[in-house]
């Protein structure tokens, strides 16, 4: 019965019997019919002891897929009332209509169908081919008593008619659309149709065929018609073939034959070399033929077939068509291939290549090749453990006309190897006329090989063991088996590997290829009698084509004890010779025994491993190696014995051992690893030198890290690339990346940095950063996989961004606050987002507080106050929900251009560091706030190039960068060589260089922090230079200080960093009336300055100063800069602040004039027909005024405005303050009304505007045609879209302002805190610093309460955002900010910063800072 659209299912058990209770994964119900597949995931346990008790459940579907729609068909088959009528074959079915056919179904729902005189009934879902012209049926010709006599099949099937009701038809007058719809009905009819055979499908009856095509009995005028087709074996060596061979054609529009053997040829032996063997197919008439499908099945002594040509005459219309190959089916020659698809060629084509041979071959391929369609289809196998596969991989691709049939995916373009982890492999498949591709089927052979592998123990004292046995087969190329037991159980181990005995075994392995290279063998170790002397080991498979086998013996004749001979307890043996057994045609036995030629190498490898020399490096627990080459590896093998220390891994010592490998070739990785074991384990491993002893070869590998559950990053096993290695570095720990991740800046993996960047580079994708907050309600929380979908305008959307949580987390607890960072197509503008989770059992259900997406490289963040369910059994039942963007908060974050982060380790001992790494970046226009760059595991080491992405604030183009490390950790030294910036959008590269250490102990001035300059195109994009600053104390009482002063410079290149003013060219430093001097060379010029912040730590007996101004000389520009106070730095006096910022006075010269002069540069289109000949007018529209209007002229001597060109003009004029708008008009040359006709248009793109006087600079975004008018009121209006301000008009409005601010607490229980608080503010002309907020005698920051701060500053202008912070001080830390509001006391304006949250380590996301961004 069909119910229509599954909601949810009801499944359970009756818990009866001894193990009732049941996990349930998820339910899979597949709907051909309605073309749907639902997927029900449960994740639960029915059972009475488990979870709730309950042994049934609701569940409803958390996904509905799509798939390929089916109708039900009805097929009665009539087997004849005749002798041996009945048949034991397997029946196939295939029906053809008007829009296409269906697949082969089988016929077959019990053991004893097609009986004599039997009707049998199946019912089948297949495609819907239309009007039914033609069926073709058959048997396989298998089993006992296979010959069929067919009298008839019927075929029902309910086809779907749109039928007008009689209301309808009476009524003339005209209707709406909607009314028709209702009117038209859709009706479901019966269309049955029989199709008579009356006749034996069998081997030895008849015209001996066992398939047959029928048409509808008395409908259709499409007759039978017999095929004779001539198949040309080509007369090249070895061009015969053994093999069954199978043909279909194809005709135009009607159809084809299907699969055909042929079976019965005019010559005895089919398809020998230069032979023509013939064969007729019956079937119903193709029409005109155009294409066909040739193939063979790979069986018998010598299956390879050179195919010259395929020749079919059609009698009806007596007409040869001519179907060229002259290529090889074979799996060992040409492309692997053994079925082509062929089509016709012109007669003359034909007559072609039998007068010459040596042309044809590329003409019939042309000919071929132009009528083919070519797929290019790309398989990605998963990055999973043991996800590749060794068998032979098959593809179907389904279009909208035909199928492809079955295609080995043979050669792959890109890997040698195919079908790796984690690889993509990329194939052609050619075929004619398919269609549109609607599916594609997918598979592979399963092949394993099966290898006897007979092990010889030797005959003497002691040589048999208990232990369990092990063997790893390697074929060329480093491909190798799984680890492989012989035993499968202790009971065997007993049994088996006695002294001088022969055990044999039969295992099924991987595929290693032709040659085994080389074998491990080896045990665990374990049990009384472990040690095992192994004479040799023999291994037989069969030959390819079954006829024969080989045998490859791997002489050993040594000890596999702990405690014999040199310890070890795994050999590599490598083959002595090979014993062939081959079936000749003939029948006799072909025996050949030979030497191996060349055999790889037992090579002897001499491991030196370094402690470092550091307090607790050794370590007591066992230690375990596998190294890497290029032509192999050796096995994770146990170092036992130190051939130089009785008590091995003790601080400052080095360990030799020697390992026997086959050769691996070239050295380029290693794994060590301890378990952890003993009393001190801990671990600090300098480094691991590996001499090839065999060719005298030394590799290196650094690691200079501890190997600890304790210290550093707490890991005990580590990957260590060779010194010199500089291939893709896929290091243990991170092998796979998530993209969903805590960090949004420097979290992404190695691993896929490449297709990542490439992504990055082409804007396809970006990244997204997600917070999403769970509510507190009883039951909010899930343990479902939660997903995002980002929409954009057109139906673009982001697949499914699935938000996964980090290691150690498996829920979304109640009142929780998670982050993520996703990469996902960019939609452009968003128009909605989805979000939803995977659980579909009542008990998901999940509370969904709140919602935050922020996309950096649009500078924009969406916060949506969701507080809605998402559950099947709260509120409305929906487990997903689409928010529009219209509901939520947009705030304007500032823009951030994504770049390609490079960061260079000096190659010096201990150069790596695991201390906390930030970075600044200033551009030239402005700088990034401090941004720490991640150690995600192994970044950051000795020798290494670590690179990442990481948004940087739109500030380019770069000037410097300042790194500072905190110098902390276990490895507090850091040894930086350079670090490269690489713009992604635009290309631009910067390399800052510093090839020195950052540490208090190995940098000779003890320093964690360094300045470089911006390296673009070979330029220097700072000068160095020293700067002397000359600080004037006050002639007043107690001016002087003894406290600790420091500043920062700030100029047109950034800012200098905190400076102390330690050393002076005064003993006694700051005492009243005096002038000290302070030198600070190897800096970076700043340019013009604007202005100082300076402070003091207020320490000391007297710590009050009075300030009267500072000098600062740059040497590079030859220039002072005077910067005045004349005022306290003092707690106890003036408005009591230790800080001050100081404007410079060179400043004051730039007065603002009446008069000045405006550069206009107007950007045509580059479209046709953008460009005009006729003159363009414009007026600013500015804050102090509107402008006159401005006649850009064009002359026949001077041409403007042409298509794609950029025309500059300028024009004095009064001063109108910052542009805000412009208008802009189109009007004719003369001036004559009668000129302005009205399809003469100017496509301007882009306009911008530069006031001469201060050089800001004015950008209008235009992209419109402006249309050509006499009048003067015909204009169209553009607004600013981007102010570039200049440093002289930055520095023009830096003057002195107070900003009160005042700080709202919540007023929920608990909100006020005893913590210290800070605050940073942000603004255009650059930020505050960071300023307590203190108050005497006060206890501020209580529940519910408002306080209020003074913060004396120069100007910044518009207020970008806010930074509030607390030190997590006191007993009651935890602080609720409700929200800050800042007043600019100079012009009024209060700008308010919303919050709303918890700064609390033990609330929400933990953090105790916030960026506030302004609500208008």
């Amino acid at each position: 019965m069909d119910i229509g659209k599954i909601n949810r299912i009801l499944i359970g058990h009756d818990n009866v019997g001894l193990r009732s209770g049941w996990f349930l994964a998820s339910v899979q119900i597949t709907v051909p019919v309605q073309g749907r597949q639902y997927m029900f995931p449960c994740n639960r346990w029915l059972d009475k002891d488990e979870a709730d008790g309950r042994v049934e459940v609701e569940v409803y579907p958390s996904e509905i897929v799509p798939i390929e729609k089916l109708i039900n068909y009805e097929v009665s088959v009539v087997t004849g009332d005749v002798r041996a009528a009945g048949t034991n074959a397997k029946v196939f079915m295939q029906i053809y209509g008007e829009t296409g056919k269906t697949e082969l179904i089988t016929l077959e729902n019990r053991s004893n169908n097609f009986e004599r005189g039997a009707t049998d009934i199946f019912k089948r879902e297949a495609a819907d081919v239309g009007k039914i012209y033609k069926i073709r049926i058959g048997h396989d010709g298998k089993g006992i008593g296979d010959g069929w006599f067919l009298e008839s099949v019927t075929l029902k099937r309910l086809a779907r008619k749109m039928k007008e009701s009689d209301k309808k038809k009476k009524k003339k007058k005209k209707k709406s659309d909607e009314e028709e719809e209702e009117e038209t009905k859709v009706e479901e009819v019966m269309e049955v149709y029989t199709f008579v055979a009356h006749r034996w499908l069998a081997k030895d009856e008849g015209d001996k065929e066992l398939v047959v095509e029928l048409v509808p009995d008395g409908e259709s005028a499409l007759e039978e018609n017999t095929y004779e087709v001539h198949v040309l074996t080509g007369n090249v060596w070895g061009a015969g073939t053994d093999a069954n061979v199978f043909l279909s054609i194809y005709g135009v529009g009607r159809g084809d034959t299907g699969e055909r053997q042929l079976k019965r040829s005019n010559n005895l032996n089919k398809f020998e070399k230069g032979q023509v063997d013939v064969f007729t197919i019956k079937a119903i008439d193709l029409g005109e033929l155009k294409k066909l499908r040739i193939r063979h099945d790979n069986s018998g002594a010598s299956p390879s077939w050179f195919l010259e040509r395929v020749e079919i005459v059609d009698p009806k219309e007596s007409t040869t068509y001519y179907f060229p190959c002259q290529r090889w089916l074979a799996v060992e020659e040409d492309d692997g291939q053994i079925v082509r698809e062929l089509v016709p060629v012109d007669e003359a084509f034909v007559k072609k290549d039998s007068e010459n041979d040596g042309q044809s071959l590329a003409t019939l391929g042309l000919e071929q090749k132009a009528k083919s369609t070519t797929y290019t289809v790309k398989v990605k196998t998963g990055d999973k453990k043991n996800a590749g596969t060794d068998a032979n991989v098959f593809i179907t691709l389904y279009g909208s006309k035909d199928d492809t049939g079955i295609v080995s995916l043979k050669a792959s373009k890109i890997n040698k190897n195919k079908f790796e982890r984690g690889k993509v492999d990329e194939f052609t498949v050619e075929s004619v006329d398919i269609g549109d591709l609607k599916k594609i089927k997918i598979g592979h052979d399963n092949k394993v090989v099966p290898y006897e592998i007979t092990v010889y123990t030797s005959d003497i004292f002691g040589a048999g063991t208990d232990a369990d046995v092990f063997i790893v087969l390697y074929g060329s190329d480093g491909i190798c088996t799984q680890q492989k037991s012989l035993c499968l159980n202790k009971r065997e181990q007993r049994m088996y590997f006695e002294r001088n005995s022969v055990n044999q075994f039969i295992v099924e392995l991987e595929d290693v290829g032709d040659i085994i290279e080389k074998i491990r063998i080896g045990h665990k170790g374990g049990g009384l009698n472990s040690g095992w002397h192994l004479d040799h080991v023999a291994i037989r498979r069969l030959l390819p084509n079954g006829k024969g086998s080989e045998t490859v013996t791997f002489p050993c004749e040594r000890w596999l004890a702990k405690s014999e001979d040199d310890g070890e307890i795994v050999r590599e043996l490598v083959p002595s010779d090979i014993f062939t057994e081959k079936l000749m045609k003939d029948g006799t036995l072909k025996q050949i025994e030979e030497e191996v030629e060349d055999p790889l190498e037992v090579h002897t490898y001499k491991i030196s491993v370094f402690t470092g020399d550091i307090y607790g490096a050794g370590t007591d627990a066992n230690v375990f190696l596998n190294i890497y080459g290029d032509l192999g590896d050796t096995g994770e093998r146990k170092l036992s014995k130190s051939e130089t220390n009785f008590n091995k891994f003790e601080r400052g010592q080095e360990d030799t051992f020697t390992i026997q490998a086959v050769d691996l070739g070239i050295l380029y990785k290693i794994k060590i690893r301890h378990d952890n074991s003993m009393f001190s384990p801990d671990w600090f491993l300098e480094k691991v030198e590996i001499l090839d002893e065999t060719t005298e070869e030394s590799f290196i590998f650094l690691c200079e890290r501890w190997l600890s559950k304790k210290k550093e990053d707490k890991k005990i096993e580590r990957t260590l690339y060779e010194q010199s290695y500089d291939g893709e570095r896929n290091s243990l720990e991170d092998s796979s990346l998530s993209l969903s991740s805590q960090d949004s800046n420097a979290n992404l993996k190695e691993t896929k940095k490449s297709s990542l960047v490439k992504a990055a580079e082409e804007g396809s994708l970006i990244p997204y950063h997600i917070t999403i907050t769970t509510g507190t309600e009883y039951d909010s929380s899930t343990d479902s996989r939660v997903y995002i979908i980002v929409m954009g305008p057109l139906k673009v959307q982001t697949k499914r961004l699935w938000l996964d949580l980090p290691e150690g987390k498996d829920e979304f607890a109640d009142g929780s606050v998670e982050k993520f960072s996703v990469w996902g197509l960019d939609v452009g503008e968003i128009k909605k987002v989805e979000v939803g989770h995977d659980g579909a059992t009542p008990e998901s259900c999940w509370l969904v507080e709140e919602l935050t997406i922020i996309v950096p490289t649009k500078g924009v963040m969406y916060n949506f106050v969701c507080k809605c369910w998402l559950a099947r059994d709260k509120g409305d039942g929906l487990t997903s929900r689409i928010l529009n963007i219209l509901d939520a908060d947009c705030v304007n974050i500032g823009l951030k251009i994504l770049y390609e982060v490079t960061v260079v380790t000096g190659d010096i001992e201990s150069g790596g560091t695991d201390a906390r790494i930030f970075m600044t970046v200033f551009g030239s226009n402005g700088n990034t706030e401090e941004m720490q760059l991640d150690k995600n595991g192994d970044r950051f080491e000795r020798g290494q190039e670590d690179s990442f992405i990481m948004e940087i604030a739109d500030i380019a183009p770069l000037r410097k960068m300042r790194i500072r490390t905190d110098g902390k950790g276990t490895r507090p030294h850091w040894f930086l060589e350079r670090i490269i910036l690489k713009n992604l959008t635009n290309q631009e590269v910067a390399m800052f260089t510093y090839g020195e250490w950052l540490s208090k102990l190995k940098n000779a001035k003890g320093s964690l922090v360094c300045e470089m300059p911006a390296v673009i195109n070979d330029e220097q994009m700072m000068e160095d230079t020293t700067y002397t600053l000359q600080v004037k104390t006050s002639d007043v009482g107690g001016a002087g200080t003894d406290a600790n002063v420091s500043l920062i410079l700030f100029g047109e290149n950034g800012d200098s960093g905190t400076l102390a003013l330690k050393e002076s060219n005064k003993s006694n430093k700051f005492e009243r009336n005096q002038m000290d001097e302070f030198n600070f060379s190897d800096m970076l010029s700043l340019g013009d300055l604007c202005k100082v912040r300076i402070w003091h730590d207020n320490k000391g007996i007297a710590p009050g100063w009075h300030l009267e101004y500072i000098d600062v000389k740059d040497s590079a520009m030859d220039k002072t800069f005077r910067f005045q106070c004349d005022r306290w730095l003092a707690k106890g006096e003036d408005d009591g602040q230790l800080i001050r910022e100081l404007a410079c006075a060179n400043n004051d010269i730039l007065e603002l004039k009446e008069r000045t002069a405006y550069e206009i540069v107007t950007v045509t289109s580059d479209r046709e027909d953008a460009e005009t000949k006729e003159n363009i007018w414009i007026i600013l529209e500015g804050k102090l005024g509107r402008s006159k209007e401005f006649l850009m002229e064009n002359s026949s001597k001077k041409r403007r405005f042409e298509r794609g060109a950029t025309d500059t003009f300028q024009f004095s004029s009064k001063n109108i303050g910052d542009i805000a708008a412009i208008c802009v008009g189109h009007c004719p040359k003369d001036g004559k009304k009668s000129s302005a006709k009205a399809d003469v248009f100017w496509h301007v793109q882009e306009i911008i505007i530069t006031e001469m006087e201060l050089c800001n600079k004015y950008f209008f975004r235009c992209n419109v045609k402006i249309p050509l008018r006499y009048k003067r009121r015909d204009y169209k209006v553009f607004e600013c879209a981007k102010v570039t301000e200049s440093f002289a008009s930055k520095a023009r409005s830096l003057v002195p302002v107070k900003y009160e601010t005042i700080v709202v607490t919540g007023f929920e229980k608990g909100a006020g805190t005893d913590a210290n608080v800070f605050i940073t503010i942000f603004g255009l002309n650059g930020d505050s610093g960071k300023r307590a907020l203190k108050q005497k005698f006060r206890n501020l920051f209580e529940r519910g309460k408002t306080n209020r701060f003074y913060l004396e500053t120069l100007d910044m202008g518009e207020l970008k955002k806010v930074r509030i912070e607390h030190d997590n001080s006191g007993l009651a830390s935890g602080w609720l900010v409700e929200r800050v509001e800042i007043t600019n006391s100079a012009t009024g304006v209060t700008t308010i910063f919303p919050c709303g949250k918890w700064l609390d380590e033990n609330r929400g996301d933990g953090l105790i800072w916030r960026e506030l961004f302004p609500r208008y």
